[in-house]
């Protein structure tokens, strides 16, 4: 298939983030082309695959039985001593769907493409295109050969990974510190109580500074992942697998189906994702929630911020880093400060060892703490809260309790 030389906006990657921008750019008439290295939108796949309804909603998706696979209204936190407390998360109005990622993705690349977008498929983006003003495109190197395209605006959405805004002179290099192992199956046969429930896992031994997860995808069909601490002397896979064997009554006649694997920023978005002619989104821009590892919706927000500065941006002629950086003094005005609550419950967890872990869980189950406090973490609220009910309800709680009061 032959493409022109010459667009308005080039998206890198079809992920949730850049087939987004890809929808809102073209419904805004702005002639858009998407390129992504992979010869299929979609796998593989580096996500748990939850999608809460709150970002589905912000970004007017609905639901389609195509790959919005499970309804999930109902969370299982698990303490490393085996205690649970149950979450009824469809009160709380925090519902969300267990998807297959693959196919939604596919399926916003479709609605791009008939809002107008193009997709260019199995072409790698080796570089930028400089122009007087900024990047002006991208160098390309498809079917054997290396082009070049020319646009007035760069999206980079090409994930964790990308080069982009590095090639731009960016600071987004990330410390390995900032960044969590992820490593999932899929499984089939996986006994499952309720469908409606997705658990979570806690311990320093089951998964240091994170957690595992069993994400049901029907009756017996279940991602299960974990997302644990880089730069451990044992990988995320060894204590996955860990963790299966020593619940092997609950696995011992599933089998795995699918295996994915990736690096997860835990950390606050870059200090700059925005320069001539250049805009990252997602995970390219670490807009990941930095307590359980979320991306998607935060891309498909940012996504549309993008779109709409952007688009403005070539109507005025002017996709300077002054105009541009209105996307991203939008991004921190409407998630920013939340993302740095949020950066701050996961240093307050970080800090628990398992005791204490124990006795949270422990006073959540005899309802000394609400259970929906912990949800409430997940978006950076609750914080506080939550330490004044540890002082109150156990004076063994105080000291790790009134750091975080100051």
């Amino acid at each position: 298939m032959r493409y022109g030389k010459n667009w308005d906006v080039i998206i890198i990657g079809a992920g949730p983030g850049g087939n987004m921008a890809a929808q809102e750019f073209a419904k805004r008439g702005v002639k858009t082309l998407v390129i992504d290295r992979k010869q299929q939108i979609g796998p593989p796949k580096r996500c748990g695959e939850g999608l809460s309804t709150r970002w589905m909603d912000i970004a007017g998706i609905k639901p389609d039985p195509r790959w919005a696979l499970q309804k999930i209204d109902h969370t299982v936190l698990v303490a490393p001593n085996g205690k649970e407390i149950h979450i009824d998360t469809k009160q709380m109005k925090r519902a969300g769907y267990i998807i297959e990622r693959s196919q939604w993705e596919k399926s916003e690349a479709e609605k791009a493409i008939r809002n107008g977008a193009k997709y260019m498929l199995k072409s790698l983006v080796t570089g930028l295109v400089m122009g007087k003003n900024g990047v002006a495109g991208v160098k390309v190197h498809r079917n054997g050969e290396d082009e070049e395209y020319h646009s007035k605006i760069v999206v980079a959405c090409d994930g964790v990974d990308s080069m982009i805004g590095r090639y731009a002179g960016l600071k987004t290099a990330m410390p390995l510190s900032e960044c969590d192992a992820g490593y999932q199956y899929e499984m089939a046969n996986v006994p499952i109580e309720n469908p409606n429930s997705m658990e979570l896992y806690f311990g320093a031994d089951i998964a240091p500074r994170g957690y595992v997860w069993v994400f049901p995808k029907g009756k017996d069909i279940a991602n299960v992942g974990i997302g644990v601490a880089g730069g451990l002397p044992e990988n995320a896979k060894v204590y996955l697998d860990r963790w299966i064997e020593n619940n092997n009554e609950r696995f011992k006649d599933a089998s795995i189906t699918e295996i994915n694997a990736g690096v997860i920023p835990v950390t606050t978005p870059v200090d700059e994702f925005v320069t001539d002619g250049l805009m990252l989104v997602g995970d390219a821009a670490r807009m990941v929630n930095p307590i359980h590892g979320g991306g998607m919706g935060a891309a498909l927000e940012a996504a549309m911020m993008a779109a709409e500065v952007g688009a403005n941006a070539i109507k005025v002629g002017d996709t300077s880093k002054k105009e541009l950086k209105r996307y991203q003094d939008m991004w921190q005005e409407k998630r920013g400060k939340e993302f740095a609550r949020i950066l701050r419950v996961r240093q307050f967890v970080e800090k628990l060892n398992d005791e204490q872990f124990n006795m949270i869980i422990s006073l959540a189950a005899d309802n000394k703490i609400k259970p929906e406090l912990f949800v409430e973490l997940g978006h950076g609220k609750g914080l506080v809260e939550l330490a004044k009910a540890l002082i109150k309800a156990s004076p063994g709680a105080a000291k790790f309790a009134t750091s975080f009061l100051k």
